[in-house]
């Protein structure tokens, strides 16, 4: 007898086994969800499922670039809180996510945690040049020469959870959804399943490289599973059909769909240009494809920090203390 899964984008929990019966009243009543079954090459909506009133699938996408013919290991998660965000991904036994240095919030005990050469896609396989040459495509989108593996051991479900560095939104996005690659801005990685490839995307038009606000090289996600990206602020989402273009602040674009071509143009106007406080240059994200756009450049919140601080010539507001700096001093908040 066939039986079904089900799941909703965007939400770890599944629904299933469903009979034939049980399968099509779900669907009907649930059309964004994606539908598996045993003989199928992965997860499709269930308005391309033929037994579901829907046309044929499309053929799969082929492998993603580089050869990585395993697939991912197919975590659980739920992301938690508002301004300041974190995952929690839930492990079966065997399972392993990836995540950068520094990103660990708490683990249960019978996960084990090791750090490996690169970004954890080699590990037990290949040569060390293949890992060096991972470990080097890290260090330079600005990550670290070492990747962190955190593998359940133990029985039962087990937990991991990783925090965003700075406010903002932790975007969850399964890479076979967005054709097995996204490009992203540098740093914008936080976590993800054992399977995914961190990479470089290299901007090659010297005018996009140089005032596009991501510099020459930003990070590529490929493979089929689950990615965890931060963005500073909220995030909006653009689907950009065919030639359609928006115009975006250099430091907002956080993540497109390798169908999307990223160009700079100049901003209109002498006055505009150097009065509007906006730079000479905005990015230009042309389509087919989605976009990701965040409200908070990390630049722009380290800019207002560092004019803010004493150090950087900025005033202290709203300190009531008729001490001062002195106060200030006997009670930490400056050195000497």
């Amino acid at each position: 007898m066939t039986q079904w899964y089900f799941h909703v984008p965007g939400q770890s929990d599944r629904v299933g086994p469903l009979d034939e019966a049980a399968a099509r009243a779900y669907a009907q009543a649930n059309r964004q969800a994606l539908a598996w079954r045993t003989g199928m090459q992965g997860w499709q909506p269930v308005g391309e499922i033929a037994e579901f009133g829907g046309q044929a699938a499309p053929p799969p996408m082929p492998p993603p670039v580089g050869g990585n013919r395993s697939r991912a290991d197919d975590i659980d998660f739920r992301i938690v809180g508002h301004e300041m965000q974190f995952v929690e991904i839930e492990l079966d036994p065997g399972e392993s996510a990836i995540a950068e240095a520094g990103a660990l919030m708490f683990k249960d005990a019978s996960v084990q945690m090791d750090t490996v050469f690169g970004d954890g896609r080699h590990e037990g396989q290949g040569g060390f040049m293949d890992k060096l040459l991972s470990a080097g495509k890290r260090v330079i989108t600005g990550e670290s020469l070492f990747a962190t593996v955190y593998t359940h051991t133990g029985q039962g479900k087990a937990k991991v959870a990783f925090a965003a560095p700075y406010p903002g939104t932790v975007l969850a996005m399964k890479l076979d959804q967005h054709g097995g690659k996204l490009v992203c801005q540098k740093d914008s990685f936080l976590a993800g399943a054992r399977g995914v490839q961190v990479g470089v995307h290299l901007q090659r038009k010297v005018m996009t490289g140089l005032f596009g606000g991501e510099g020459f090289i930003m990070q590529k996600l490929e493979g089929d599973g689950w990615v965890f990206v931060h963005a500073g602020g909220c995030v909006v989402e653009r689907e950009l059909a065919a030639g359609e273009r928006i115009d975006v602040d250099t430091g907002c674009v956080v993540a497109y769909h390798a169908g999307v071509d990223m160009d700079v143009r100049r901003v209109a106007g002498l006055k505009s240009m150097f009065f509007g406080g906006e730079g000479v240059f905005l990015a230009t994200l042309t389509g087919p494809g989605k976009v990701w756009l965040q409200s908070l450049p990390f630049s722009r919140l380290a800019g207002r920090m560092f004019a803010a601080a004493p150090q950087g010539g900025g005033q202290s507001r709203g300190e009531g203390s008729v001490l001062g700096g002195l106060g200030r001093i006997l009670d930490g908040d400056n050195r000497f």
